[in-house]
């Protein structure tokens, strides 16, 4: 079976950083769509509404590689179509991306608390990756993994989209060494350092992941680098990726991370972010031979956490 061709390139810019929605219109054995507009009505009218789809028609949001589409253009599967998406509006992060490292391959920026790192939810222009495609003008910048967006610190992000597979590769095979910084209690009677190993589950629509009985698939090695007024500061070297794998172990531990809105007790969802209370959690450097170059690559953060008592 021959496979699907290549679809073309994107007929619209970026807006606001972010790339419009590809369409392709589905194979239709029963005849059920006259026309592109009994699609796309079917389509999104659970989502924005018939009447928002015949706008957006009426307005010329929706393109082709020829131009603007109207809704009583014969049905075509297999056309591909394009448009922007309507952006509520989000109340933007008041801290900067910064950078700590750019060149022809890579861009490493330091993504503060709050700021998600790629548009989900309700966070969409809001994010780290569309910040800095406006911000630097590469349109073609993308992430080669993410961090929480309450979480601080690194995030590598590709200039060629033909390199991104290959960076992408380095952190699902665990070949990039990933520091963190943390602030929680400090409890005298804990022995660390300690690896700790277990099973978490993430359900989908549930705030927060648990650990439960079952193989480990999540791994962090946890050390205490000094102590002070009640608090400690520690260093987390995680050898997977489990969603709030952080925070759910240290929660385990008894030492619920500083100023976290999940562990040990979820606050109500829908309150707005408190600026002055980012969660103490930095990724504080990354480590990696670069797959690219091959040369030895070493990053760390310009950020500090705000917690930490002075003396």
């Amino acid at each position: 079976m021959r496979g699907r061709a290549k679809p073309p390139p994107a007929p619209l810019p970026q807006r606001d950083g972010i790339d419009p929605v590809r369409v392709r219109l589905p194979e239709d054995p029963e005849g059920r769509w006259a026309t592109v507009g009994d699609h796309l009505r079917a389509r999104f009218a659970g989502a924005v509404g018939a009447e928002r789809v015949d706008a957006m028609f009426a307005e010329g949001r929706f393109v082709s590689v020829r131009g603007p589409v109207s809704a009583d253009e014969p049905y075509a599967a297999g056309r591909y179509l394009w448009f922007h998406r309507d952006f509520a509006p989000e109340e933007p992060v008041p801290f900067p991306v910064g950078i700590v490292h750019r060149d022809a391959h890579l861009v490493v920026a330091d993504k503060p608390h709050f700021l998600a790192t790629t548009p989900r939810g309700r966070h969409v222009t809001e994010t780290a990756v569309a910040r800095l495609r406006r911000e630097l003008d590469m349109p073609a910048l993308q992430p080669a993994h993410r961090l929480d967006r309450l979480t601080a610190g690194l995030v590598l992000f590709v200039v060629r989209p033909e390199e991104r597979g290959a960076y992408q590769t380095l952190f699902r095979d665990r070949l990039v060494r990933k520091e963190y910084e943390a602030m929680a209690p400090y409890d005298p009677g804990l022995v660390l350092p300690r690896t700790v190993r277990s099973r978490i589950v993430k359900e989908r629509g549930v705030v927060a992941a648990r650990e439960e009985p079952g193989e480990p698939n999540s791994e962090t090695r946890i050390e205490l680098l000094e102590h002070r007024a009640g608090l400690g500061r520690y260093r987390l070297l995680p050898a997977t990726g489990r969603t709030h794998q952080l925070r759910v172990h240290m929660n385990g531990l008894g030492l619920p991370l500083v100023d976290d809105p999940v562990y040990p007790v979820v606050e109500a969802e829908g309150d707005a972010d408190d600026w002055s209370r980012p969660l103490q959690l930095l990724a504080s450097l990354l480590e990696f031979t670069d797959p690219v170059t091959g040369e030895p690559r070493r990053f760390e953060s310009g950020l500090r956490l705000s917690a930490w008592p002075e003396r």
